[in-house]
């Protein structure tokens, strides 16, 4: 079974995560890949591969050296975003793709005038959607360039290597693929996550997450009553938002500019409600925009009465680079690894988090590297077919240079 293969029969089984259950797994289709993907890895020889009840599945392939060497872990999330859905996803390969518009179905078009990467891409094998679903790759092409490098092994024993860990999460998409993460199960000395896009980019940088919970209480009275009455918390939500900068906001900030997103805002004249997220590579910018928002509110509640508006901030994942910083030769190994298969390697920070976020905290390394996916999270999803072949020989070459690291 090649890695396309692999993915495309991943894709097909549906693991949308639920962010509304509460459950962990958020939602049980998700044990649907990991009981297949357990006995997929106890025929590639990992033969202690097994799935626990919150959905994570761990295995080992043991070293086949006559020395110590350190173990190196492979990480990717099975559960797609409920975004989009991800039911009954039909992909379909575009092969020597021409570099322009592809037509998904009779509504919906990938256009290069939206997504110029495209361009580059000219002479490739894509996957892509039928347009009704998201595709899946992220991050099923990580689970596939895991496998296809295991498989490797299986079929060249002769190839020397050390012992190497795997494991695949639930829920990454809502925030809790590190929930109930254990990493004595994985039990490696560092780790990457399989969960970028491109080849060619390392990142051991993520955002400092927090999320921001506003309640606007009002004062409902017939409007034919209301004057120096009346508190409409719907207007008062409101008049917040437009407080807030709008160079601060997600669709005016790139590279390292942190943001603060609203993501729901509902109410009536006698409440409201609204959801924010606050995102910044730097934990003190991150604070000062916690800060920003409590300010507001202060100033509401001096306007129109004590307790009118409450804020209850609560901190979601920090940036990984802290962890990473204090051993730089996992993310050195990576990128040497990613310029030896051909690739001129960059170091980019990622405007989001991954399961490292939280898993480097908890004492295992875990930068992230890419898959060959893009666009993620909706109808125009795609995978580049030879990045997913190449991530599979970035895990080897990782695997190979791990030989070198003092144990």
């Amino acid at each position: 079974m090649s890695a396309l293969e692999r993915l495309i029969r991943y894709c097909r089984i549906n693991t949308e995560s639920d962010p509304e259950s509460g459950t962990h797994p958020s939602a049980a289709r998700e044990f649907e890949l990991a009981n297949l993907l357990v006995q997929e890895l106890r025929d590639l020889g990992l033969a202690d591969a097994s799935v626990n009840e919150h959905c994570y599945v761990y295995a080992h392939l043991p070293s086949n050296l006559d020395r110590p060497v350190k173990t190196v872990g492979f990480i990717a999330h099975m559960d797609t975003a409920p975004d989009y859905s991800g039911a009954n996803v039909n992909p379909r390969v575009i092969e020597n793709y021409d570099g322009g518009d592809i037509i998904l179905n009779d509504r919906l078009t990938t256009k290069v005038s939206d997504f110029p990467q495209l361009k580059g891409l000219a002479g490739k094998t894509l996957l892509v959607t039928d347009g009704s679903s998201l595709l899946g790759a992220d991050d099923k092409a990580g689970i596939a360039c895991i496998m296809e490098a295991l498989s490797y092994y299986k079929t060249h024993p002769e190839v020397k290597h050390g012992p190497i860990a795997v494991a695949f999460t639930p829920d990454e998409e809502i925030g809790e693929g590190a929930l109930f993460f254990d990493p004595a199960a994985m039990n490696a000395d560092f780790a990457y996550t399989m969960d970028g896009d491109t080849v060619a980019v390392m990142s051991d940088e993520t955002f400092n997450a927090a999320s921001a919970e506003i309640v606007v209480q009002g004062f409902s009275i017939h409007p034919g009553d209301a004057k120096n009455k009346l508190k409409n918390a719907a207007r008062i939500a409101a008049e917040l938002v437009s407080i807030l900068p709008q160079e601060m906001t997600p669709e005016h900030t790139e590279g390292r500019e942190g943001f603060i997103h609203l993501i729901s805002m509902e109410g009536n004249t006698e409440r409201a409600e609204l959801s924010f997220i606050l995102r910044d590579h730097d934990a003190a910018k991150l604070e000062a925009e916690k800060q920003l928002l409590q300010d507001t509110a202060d100033y509401l509640n001096r306007r129109y009465g004590e307790k009118t508006v409450t804020v209850k901030f609560a901190d979601t994942y920090r940036n990984m680079k802290e962890v990473l910083a204090e051993c730089p030769e996992v993310s050195e190994l990576a990128m040497r690894a990613i310029r030896d298969i051909g690739y001129t390697p960059e170091n980019i920070p990622v405007r989001g988090g991954t399961d490292g976020s939280n898993i480097s905290f908890m004492g295992l390394p875990c930068p992230n590297l890419g898959n060959g996916g893009g666009n993620f999270h909706g109808p125009y999803e795609y995978c580049v077919v030879e990045e997913l072949e190449d991530a599979s020989k970035l895990i080897r070459r990782i695997v190979e240079l791990t030989l070198e690291v003092e144990s």
